[in-house]
């Protein structure tokens, strides 16, 4: 069951990607232990964080338009496929992770109008009912990583807490991102949606490289 909230009215669809097998809707997804600054991300916005297998998904600027989203068994395969793609190195970890955030914006943006959205968008990209801002993307990233993780799709990094860039001194915006932490290493990477327009990939680096850019 998919629901849609609009200014605090809630409106139920069904859509593929619920799960309802034998017309019945799948067991009430559990909770999931998330740090402290990720569960601060939901509070923040009166929302629930993720569970094992269903987020919340932010769009509208500041999350004040939602989506109650519960995976189904053909969703999680379409990612367990993804990911498999990725076993052979964090390198290549890295790069499955970018495809199955594509995945999930494609999945997701005709259910919500996001397929409309744009890069970087702000006030003046003109309708935020079709958009993302970054703490948007920052919340449905860090929860489908959560998720996936949860799923054991992961075997060469954790999902770290969200990171923040912008100093004023220096012109620079604030911004913010998902994170994925190397096991072996220990980088940060960063996993940033908002960047990029609808289908299109993350951008993915470094997070003490990205946390120097505008």
């Amino acid at each position: 069951m998919l629901t849609m909230v609009f200014g605090g009215r809630a409106l139920r669809r069904m859509f593929s990607g619920c799960l309802v097998l034998g017309g019945l809707l799948a067991s009430p997804a559990s909770a999931m232990e998330v740090s402290r600054a990720i569960n601060q991300l939901y509070t923040d916005v009166s929302a629930y964080p993720p569970k094992s297998g269903a987020f919340t998904v932010c769009y509208g600027f500041q999350c004040r338009r939602r989506l109650e989203y519960v995976f189904s068994t053909s969703d999680r395969a379409a990612l367990a496929s993804i990911m498999a793609g990725g076993r052979g190195s964090a390198a290549a970890e890295r790069a499955a992770s970018q495809k199955a955030v594509v995945w999930f914006d494609k999945h997701v943006g005709p259910m919500i109008g996001t397929n409309k959205r744009v890069a970087r968008a702000d006030f003046r990209a003109g309708s935020d009912a079709t958009n993302y801002d970054c703490w948007d993307t920052t919340r449905n990233t860090t929860a489908l990583l959560l998720v996936m993780q949860d799923w054991g799709l992961f075997k060469y990094h954790t999902v770290g807490d969200p990171r923040y860039r912008g100093n004023a001194l220096v012109g620079q915006t604030p911004h913010n991102t998902a994170i994925l932490i190397d096991k072996a290493t220990r980088v940060e990477w960063v996993v940033d949606l908002w960047t990029r327009g609808y289908g299109e990939t993350p951008e993915v680096m470094p997070a003490d490289q990205w946390v120097k850019l505008d």
